[in-house]
């Protein structure tokens, strides 16, 4: 097991224990309207009564029970022992049934081929060193036609600083790297203190997603800007680097093998 992988588990523990903005379980008002907080692209058909779904490192009482509550038939994996019982919980209070498996995202060993009809993942790429044996999972245990929604941290909110100068927020990290980022920054809104997070460059987010077996069917990026913002706050410095993408992808037979990454955007 990759070192990084011990060091996150620990670190989102302590941030259940702590009880960190970064815990943000399902509201009541989630549950009134879980499209609004699953799916805010509208990339999704309403009926998943009885469909499989993976949120994949998706643990924290959100995303799995709002699938759950719409009938679909859930699995949840995350490394995070007490973000998963989160899900315990709030599962347990609502009646609802969600498989919880604790695995990093990229050993899905105990989930069978071609299970998945959906696979949900939120922002969390940025904690493996590498994206594609995750992409490799995904498409081993989706079926084919099985869609993808993933978001990601893009490559230059993990380059730049998060103080603002004269000129702007400064890229102080080289894009072709290796090894992990360093240490965030106490505070910093666009990186979690205390992770340990890797740059994914765009061929590897993109590329690595088609030559896995997907096509980019759609592509969003969330607005979070707000050039009046006070400088140095996530909303300003959102307004200058978009902090996320979002993909929208599906699943097509097994990818031939030294595919060549192919990217279609309708």
């Amino acid at each position: 097991m990759h070192s990084s992988i011990q060091h996150n588990r620990r670190a989102w523990d302590d941030r259940v224990h702590r009880k960190d903005w970064y815990i943000d379980t399902a509201t009541e008002s989630d549950f009134n309207d879980p499209w609004a907080v699953l799916d805010p692209c509208g990339w999704l058909e309403r009926d998943w009564d009885g469909r499989q779904v993976l949120c994949l490192a998706a643990g924290g009482g959100r995303h799995g029970v709002l699938f759950a509550s719409l009938g679909a038939r859930v699995t949840v994996v995350d490394l995070s022992p007490a973000m998963l019982a989160l899900d315990q919980k709030l599962a347990t209070e609502r009646g609802l049934n969600v498989r919880l498996i604790e695995s990093s995202m990229d050993n899905l060993s105990e989930l069978g081929d071609s299970t998945f009809d959906l696979v949900f993942q939120p922002v969390s790429t940025c904690y493996v060193p590498d994206i594609a044996p995750v992409y490799r999972e995904v498409a081993r245990v989706t079926r084919p036609g099985a869609l993808y929604i993933s978001q990601h941290k893009q490559p230059l909110n993990l380059q730049a600083g998060s103080t603002p100068t004269a000129q702007g927020y400064p890229v102080g990290e080289p894009y072709h790297r290796s090894g992990p980022l360093p240490p965030a920054p106490h505070g910093s809104w666009h990186r979690e203190s205390g992770t340990v997070e890797f740059l994914h460059r765009w061929d590897q987010l993109l590329g690595g997603l088609c030559t896995a077996g997907f096509v980019i069917e759609n592509v969003a990026e969330p607005r979070h800007g707000d050039p009046l913002a006070t400088p140095g706050s996530f909303a300003h410095r959102s307004a200058y680097i978009p902090p996320y993408i979002r993909l929208k992808a599906r699943r097509t037979s097994a990818p031939p093998e030294n595919a060549a990454p192919k990217l279609w955007v309708p």
